[in-house]
C-alpha cells in the first residue's frame, strides 16, 4: 500500500508575484534586457498576478499608460525600487528625495503600498572596486538608521506608502549581525524589512530564523535561491556580486538554498499578508531564457500552497 501523498499547506496570506529582474532586467535601458513589453506579456503568461515596477524608466512612467497595459494582461504592482545611500548623511537627503518621489509618485499612482529600498554598494559589482570600507562607522551607522527612518516618516505622510528596507550583497546591511543591528535600532513604525531570502543565504543569514524571531519586522518578501557550490567558490575567490550572478550563484528553485517551503510556512504562520515577489538575479541573460524558468517556478510554488 502507497504511503498517502502530502497535501501542501494552505498559504492564504502569501501574494506571489515576479519582477522584471526575474527577466535580466537591471536597468532602465539596457540592450541586453528584453524589451518591457515582452516582459508584461511573459510574466501574465506564466500565471503570475503581481509584478514590480523594477528600475525607474524600464516600464512606462506615466500612470495612465502603465494602467492600460497592465489592465489586460490582468497585473497590479506590488511595489517601487529604490536605491539610496543614507549613511552618506544628510548632505545626500536632496537627491535621494527627488529620486523616492519620483518612484512614490508612480507606486502610489498604480495602486501599490510598498517601497523597497536598497542601499547602495560598497564595491562596484561589476570592477569589484572597494567604493567606501565595507564596515560602516558608527556616525555613518546613525546616519543610515536615522536616515531611513526620515524616509520612512516622509514617505508616509506624503504617499501613504510603507518602505522596506532590502538587505543585499556588497551593501553595508548584509549578514545577520548587520540586519540585526539596523532592525534593533530603528522604528517599526517607519521602517520594516524586505527580506531576500537568495541575498541573506548568499550573506551567510537563516531566513527562517530571522522570521520567527523578527516576525513583525518582516514586510515583504522577494523569494530568491542560491546556488550552494557556486556561492562556495564566491566567497574563497571574494568575486562581488555582479559578476556571481554571471556565474549563476542565484538559481531556480527548488535547486538551491534556502528551501522555500519553511520559510513560506514561516511566513504564513505571522498571519499577515504578505508579498512574496520571486526574483532570480540573471543580468545578462539570453531572452529566451527567463519565460520557461519563470513558468516552472510559479508551478513550484503553487506545489507549496502558494
Amino acid at each position: 500500500m502507497s504511503a498517502p501523498r502530502a497535501v501542501a499547506p494552505v498559504l492564504d496570506r502569501i501574494r506571489v508575484g515576479s519582477a522584471p529582474d526575474s527577466w535580466g532586467v537591471w536597468f532602465p535601458d539596457d540592450e541586453q534586457q528584453v524589451p518591457w513589453q515582452r516582459f508584461l506579456d511573459e510574466v501574465a503568461e506564466a500565471a503570475y498576478e503581481w509584478i514590480e515596477l523594477g528600475p525607474y524608466g524600464y516600464l512606462p512612467t506615466d500612470p495612465a499608460v502603465l494602467r492600460d497595459e497592465l489592465a489586460p494582461r490582468n497585473l497590479k504592482v506590488s511595489a517601487g525600487t529604490i536605491f539610496t545611500s543614507m549613511h552618506h548623511g544628510p548632505a545626500v537627503w536632496d537627491k535621494t528625495w527627488a529620486h523616492v518621489s519620483e518612484v512614490a509618485t508612480l507606486t502610489q499612482a498604480m495602486g501599490a503600498g510598498h517601497l523597497v529600498v536598497i542601499p547602495s554598494f560598497w564595491r562596484d559589482d561589476k570592477t569589484a572596486e572597494e567604493l567606501e570600507p565595507r564596515e560602516l562607522t558608527v556616525e555613518q551607522w546613525k546616519h543610515l538608521t536615522t536616515g531611513m527612518e526620515r524616509l520612512g516618516k516622509r514617505v508616509q505622510d506624503e504617499f501613504g506608502l510603507q518602505i522596506v528596507v532590502h538587505p543585499h550583497a556588497d551593501t553595508h546591511i548584509d549578514t545577520e549581525e548587520h540586519v540585526e543591528r539596523f532592525l534593533d535600532v530603528t522604528d517599526s513604525g517607519l521602517v520594516n524589512l524586505c527580506l531576500d531570502t537568495g541575498h541573506y543565504a548568499y550573506c551567510g543569514g537563516d531566513s527562517v530564523k530571522l522570521i520567527r524571531t523578527y516576525g513583525e519586522r518582516i514586510g515583504y518578501l522577494h523569494l530568491k535561491q542560491v546556488d550552494p557550490d557556486i556561492l562556495a567558490e564566491v566567497v574563497a575567490k571574494g568575486t562581488p556580486f555582479g559578476p556571481a550572478v554571471k556565474q549563476g550563484v542565484m538559481c531556480e528553485p527548488p535547486l538551491g538554498i534556502p528551501a522555500l517551503p519553511p520559510v513560506l510556512e514561516a511566513a504564513q504562520a505571522l498571519d499577515v499578508d504578505l508579498f512574496a515577489i520571486v526574483e532570480q538575479d540573471m543580468y545578462p541573460c539570453p531572452p529566451d531564457q527567463p519565460f520557461p524558468i519563470a513558468q516552472r517556478t510559479r508551478r513550484f510554488l503553487s506545489s507549496c500552497g502558494a
